[in-house]
């Protein structure tokens, strides 16, 4: 029987990544979009407990709607995760979990790169509780040794918001060439979904390596999840 991820999304943009990234994969994909907590974030009274509350209804309805999985694509979701996926009946994956394991078994410097200056506070939050509680679990003599920096790409989340895809594309691909240009001792991490094609083209264009959510997504998928492929 075939699996059913549903996918939760804050921009329609996302859907095509994550599609074709698991084009391979006998799965169907289920895609929810909701844009609101975004649109609110910058009010007055916006707070952290209004995105609890609905990123866990909204967990809790498709998981309802007979989904397997949960895929969570938008890293202001992920950034509650912790909290809210443990009341969730199906497994939930953020988008960063497969750049949690990569930290994880690969230490060294990084530099996460950002547009969502929302999505900053509660991503990095995430990576250094999660690299914390892994150094707590190390059995060796040596703990992990893992150091993150976050950097915000100015000027540009809007510009997906506004639906100019190729205008977020170039102007992020500039950004994260500059960061590897300025950090070549770093790993540099597109970190939300919505940079991935500027990281591939970078990497394509110039041969610096930039690591984005999609890198790694599908063989974290299908081990996670053990998918079999078409």
């Amino acid at each position: 029987m075939m699996m059913t991820i549903g996918c939760f999304h804050a921009h329609y943009s996302n859907i095509a990544l994550i599609e074709e990234a698991l084009t391979l994969y006998e799965v169907e994909l289920v895609h929810y979009v909701d844009p609101g907590l975004d649109r609110l974030k910058h009010d007055a009274n916006f707070t952290e407990a209004v995105t609890h509350e609905k990123v866990s209804q909204t967990l809790q309805w498709i998981a309802h709607c007979h989904a397997d999985a949960i895929l969570v694509t938008c890293t202001l979701f992920a950034a509650v995760l912790e909290q809210e996926a443990q009341h969730v009946p199906v497994l939930v994956v953020g988008i960063d979990d497969p750049l949690l394991q990569e930290m994880q078994q690969n230490p060294g410097e990084y530099i996460l790169a950002f547009t969502n200056p929302a999505t900053i506070e509660g991503t990095m939050a995430r990576v250094n509780q999660a690299l914390q509680q892994d150094n707590k679990n190390e059995q060796r003599h040596e703990a992990v040794t893992v150091k993150t920096d976050s950097v915000l790409i100015p000027g540009t989340f809007e510009l997906i918001m506004r639906g100019n895809k190729e205008g977020y594309l170039a102007a992020v691909s500039t950004g994260l060439q500059q960061l590897a240009e300025q950090y070549p001792d770093s790993t540099v991490v597109a970190a939300q979904l919505s940079m991935a094609p500027a990281s591939a083209r970078v990497t394509s264009d110039t041969g610096m390596a930039i690591y984005s959510p999609l890198a790694s997504l599908a063989a974290y998928l299908e081990k996670k999840l053990s998918l079999k492929r078409c």
